[in-house]
């Protein structure tokens, strides 16, 4: 990779640390801790919390019609997603000890915690469970997805391609046949 463009690369990196740390702090305001991984309040917190629950019924009237309507339509695609869940794990169990990819952390991308939160109620809560799920399963799968262009094809591409994995600053230019050839060779030999 190109100096320069590895030096920018390391500061994004750096600026991506500082605001997770910042993000991290900003959570320890809030008044709440967490021991192995569980998530703990202060009972006062727990008490506001507990007020500003929005009761179902309410909840129902304030949505409107047309999104009760389209709902079903929303949770239909679990099915998608489990099975993309399914075989991904199943994919990277069979081919990355083959291949010597390490295997991708599952629990790393699929976070289930806010279903937690008091101040949600009941219908909230299960939205919460299927957005954290929903993306946390794509965030897993494009993982393992780069993960594998990484080993198979680590190319980048001529057109633009917009917001690629961290990986893609690494894979070869586009056109460069000879470093890929000898990447291969030496990826063959270990």
């Amino acid at each position: 990779m190109d100096k320069g463009i590895a030096a920018i690369v390391d500061k994004i990196r750096a600026l991506e640390e500082e605001l997770e740390k910042t993000i991290e702090e900003s959570g320890t305001r809030l008044e709440y801790t967490i021991e192995k991984q569980k998530i703990s309040f202060e009972k006062e917190i727990l008490k506001q919390h507990k007020k500003l629950r929005k009761g179902i019924l309410r909840f129902l009237k304030e949505s409107g019609f047309l999104r009760l309507l389209i709902s079903p339509i929303v949770y239909a695609l679990i099915l998608p997603l489990a099975l993309a869940d399914l075989f991904a794990t199943i994919y990277q169990f069979v081919c990355f000890p083959v291949y010597r990819i390490t295997q991708v952390k599952r629990s790393d991308y699929v976070v289930l915690d806010r279903h937690k939160l008091s101040y949600l109620n009941l219908i909230e809560k299960i939205n919460c469970l299927y957005c954290g799920y929903a993306n946390g399963v794509i965030a897993y799968v494009r993982e393992i997805a780069s993960l594998s262009e990484q080993h198979f094809c680590p190319i980048k591409h001529a057109l633009k391609v917009k917001k690629t994995h961290d990986r893609y600053l690494h894979f070869l230019e586009y056109g460069d046949g000879e470093s890929l050839r000898k990447e291969q060779k030496t990826s063959e030999k270990s």
